[in-house]
């Protein structure tokens, strides 16, 4: 009898701990993004020296401390650019009130250096909003970077041309605060439409993945 009472309170003492651990101590459970690519690792980018909108040196150092939206481009772009920046102007005023402790910026990568001077970036970016970064280099520092990002870019005529154009990605990659990238947001591409990725889905997304 006694046993059976022992072997009783035993299970019960169990079942509480088992309930316990359950509740209190168990790992709550990680929302996932929805619209971000996320890559299964991070991933580093090249140590590069560019220049900004204000004629400054932009470097690695500038990514740390901030999650980036980072964007590739050129000014003269006749539509993927401008309306991708014109997306991400309407929805920073909701990025900059996303509780985190990096604050979310967002950065214009030029790959269009005989074009985009600094004054040119400046011009450029601050039809959109001028606490967005504008950078721009020589292409021996663009190249490795955006293939770093898992993007592309390419002159797709001759630069002869005054109105030549560039051929380049269309999607916002996504930094860390450690200067890493961690995924990217992509457009739909659908026929008879400019591919851009929309600001409600990354909206969505980044209260999370600032948690990330």
């Amino acid at each position: 009898m006694k046993q059976n009472l022992l072997i009783g309170i035993v299970a019960v003492v169990a079942l509480a701990a088992g309930l316990y651990f359950s509740i209190v101590i168990a790992p709550p459970e990680v929302e996932e993004v929805k619209y971000l690519q996320k890559y299964p690792a991070a991933r580093g980018l090249p140590d590069f020296e560019l220049y900004d909108q204000n004629g400054d040196k932009f470097t690695n150092q500038q990514l740390n401390g901030h999650w980036t939206l980072a964007f590739v481009g050129y000014t003269f772009c006749p539509d993927i650019c401008p309306t991708t920046l014109a997306e991400l102007k309407g929805i920073y005023p909701q990025l900059e009130a996303i509780d985190t402790d990096n604050p979310i910026k967002v950065w214009f990568l030029s790959v269009d250096p005989k074009r985009d001077s600094a004054a040119r970036l400046k011009e450029y970016v601050n039809f959109f909003n001028p606490d967005f970064w504008a950078t721009s280099g020589e292409h021996k520092q663009l190249f490795p970077l955006v293939r770093s990002m898992g993007m592309m870019y390419a002159m797709s005529d001759n630069t002869d041309d005054p109105n030549y154009l560039v051929d380049h990605s269309a999607s916002i990659t996504v930094i860390n605060p450690k200067g890493e990238v961690v995924g990217r947001f992509k457009p739909k591409l659908e026929p008879g439409s400019i591919p851009v990725s929309e600001g409600a889905q990354i909206l969505e997304d980044m209260p999370i993945v600032v948690t990330m």
